[in-house]
């Protein structure tokens, strides 16, 4: 009896540490979904998939709305945040402090979409993200092209794809380092769109997607693909999207 019950008391030790080994996860997201602006539908179908690509890829996804998380304390326990869809003047002073802090510290930053239309007036955030939103037209049909496949989750993405997307006209580059991976072919659909005297006319021969740089001491990396909600669906687009989370949490992943 004192032997079985040893031996009971070693499995216990033993699927409690694959437990805990489980919760740790090999590194930690903070999912922020806030909105001062517009909210997306299709926020709901991105925190799915990335808790899909938590349970996937053995890593842990706290999903957050509120901008209390955004302190020193809170902050320390995490290496990457997305920014999924999130619109507006969503964080404080402080809270934007405390997130300054954190990108300094060595950790990394991932914008979704509407990541580009929120906080315009925060200097250090739109460097961060590199291009901030002015206009869009109606959501199209339009093909992609890849201008640099050496990043992480850039492995089965082809060359050129059709995709239906929003696609976001930005404003210039807010700083002159970032480094482009997916483009949208402006002939392939229709740029033009006037929202009262504000017009857009497209960005020309080179009207970036998806792009990232060292930014401050960390990492960042922004796609303008997520108005869509069956987006986050598509295997593809998740294997690009896990790839940015993977290298802005760990710095790995990209071939010298």
């Amino acid at each position: 009896m004192k032997k079985t019950g040893f031996k009971l008391a070693i499995l216990l030790c033993v699927l409690l540490g694959f437990e805990v080994q489980a919760q740790r996860g090999q590194f930690n997201v903070l999912l922020f979904t806030k909105t001062a602006g517009f909210h997306h539908e299709s926020i709901h179908e991105g925190v799915e998939a990335i808790r899909q690509l938590g349970d996937k890829h053995f890593f842990n996804v706290n999903w957050q709305e509120s901008g209390n998380v955004f302190n020193d304390e809170a902050l320390e326990r995490y290496d990457v945040i997305i920014f999924l869809n999130t619109t507006g003047d969503i964080l404080n002073d402080e809270q934007q402090a405390a997130m300054e802090k954190f990108i300094q510290s060595g950790k990394g930053f991932v914008g979704i979409h509407s990541a580009a239309d929120t906080e315009y007036e925060w200097e250090w955030y739109t460097e961060m993200v590199g291009h901030m939103f002015f206009i869009h037209p109606t959501i199209q049909t339009a093909k992609l092209r890849v201008v640099d496949a050496n990043f992480p989750g850039m492995e089965a993405m082809p060359s050129s794809r059709v995709w239906t997307d929003e696609w976001y006209e930005y404003q210039d580059a807010t700083i002159d380092d970032l480094h482009y991976l997916v483009t949208v072919d402006e002939n392939t659909f229709d740029p033009k769109v006037q929202w009262g005297e504000k017009i857009g006319e497209g960005m020309g021969e080179f009207h970036p997607m998806s792009w990232y740089h060292e930014y401050d001491g960390g990492r960042a990396f922004y796609t303008g693909m997520g108005h869509v909600p069956s987006t986050f669906s598509d295997p593809i687009f998740l294997d690009h999207l896990y790839g940015a989370i993977w290298w802005a949490a760990t710095g790995h992943g990209i071939e010298e």
